[in-house]
């Protein structure tokens, strides 16, 4: 049996069932082991690895030496291990970086998005629901015999196998849904899971990675560290991760482009970071300047009849 997936054909955009079950196939998983592991990470990612206890997870930023994101990325330890989630896309990229490093380390990096299914439950009865499946999960971290269990406030990221995977789409007695609408209640939360297309593009503040506790100002040095203990304590970021929401007729990718409303016209305003559509209607988050009103008239450059407007963050970008 396999986990085939449908569209919802309910206003994922706007809202949510009870229990919304997704298979998250846009994510993959690395497993870092080895002697020295932990601390070589520790020295590539904007995370504090080494303080990473077994009951939490953190978001972090993989950064060339210019201090520009190659993946963004949730991580956390499995007692010598440690496991990095980020997006199918960009996994490579990063992958490929730390392992030319990791030469020089006790340190061993594998993709073993194969070996794990990765589902995603939300809404009202998704605690209820895991907990009646696994046991207590109101730490960050869980882990179970058959599966790990990631706590993201109301929604929880369950990595398992196959077998317990078609257990728990069976026990919920819902649709398995696509990744999209995962990532509808990722682009709400504010989250920036950057693609290949924008890899190296940004630095992790421009993306509000600060924001959601995704950077350690306190750590040793790590790949990227003086550009971005520059932008936070001399400034110079003209750059923030916003929010969008409106209609289209056009579909809307990573690489498309957004306009903002000005005295002359349209001119360009920013880029789109991770997108969902249904109906005509579209939710993003867009990388654009820091200080656009929430008011601002902004559209789907490759479409002149499209609308969108900002929706608040539900977090400060305030130090």
């Amino acid at each position: 049996m396999t986990l085939a997936t449908a569209q919802p054909d309910w206003d994922f955009l706007n809202t949510s069932p009870d229990l919304l079950v997704a298979n998250l196939t846009h994510l993959g998983l690395i497993e870092i082991t080895g002697e020295q592991g932990k601390t070589f990470i520790h020295g590539q990612v904007t995370t504090d690895i080494v303080s990473l206890k077994d009951d939490q997870w953190r978001w972090g930023a993989h950064c060339d030496a210019k201090g520009k994101m190659l993946s963004s990325f949730r991580t956390f330890a499995n007692e010598d291990q440690l496991m990095v989630l980020l997006p199918v896309s960009v996994l490579p990229l990063s992958l490929a970086q730390w392992q030319k490093y990791a030469v020089f380390s006790k340190a061993e990096l594998t993709d073993v998005s194969a070996e794990k299914v990765i589902l995603g439950f939300a809404g009202a009865n998704a605690e209820t629901f895991i907990t009646q499946q696994f046991g207590d999960v109101t730490a960050e971290l869980s882990r179970f015999d058959n599966a790990t269990i990631v706590k993201d406030n109301e929604r929880f990221i369950v990595i398992t196998n196959n077998e317990t995977a078609i257990e728990l789409v069976t026990a919920s007695n819902q649709t398995l849904q696509n990744s999209s609408t995962w990532q509808a209640l990722e682009i709400k939360s504010g989250y920036a899971n950057i693609d290949a297309n924008h890899s190296g593009e940004f630095v992790p503040q421009m993306c509000n990675v600060q924001a959601v506790n995704g950077i350690s100002f306190e750590k040793g040095c790590y790949m990227g560290q003086e550009t971005i203990a520059r932008m936070k304590y001399r400034g110079g970021n003209k750059r923030a991760l916003y929010i969008l929401t409106g209609t289209t007729s056009e579909t809307v990718t990573s690489e498309s482009q957004i306009e903002i409303a000005d005295e002359d016209g349209f001119r360009r305003a920013g880029k789109v970071i991770e997108s969902v559509q249904q109906d005509g209607k579209v939710l993003l988050t867009a990388v654009l300047a820091n200080d656009t009103e929430n008011n601002a008239k902004l559209r789907i450059k490759e479409d002149a009849a499209s609308e969108l407007s900002v929706i608040p963050l539900p977090y400060s970008l305030e130090d």
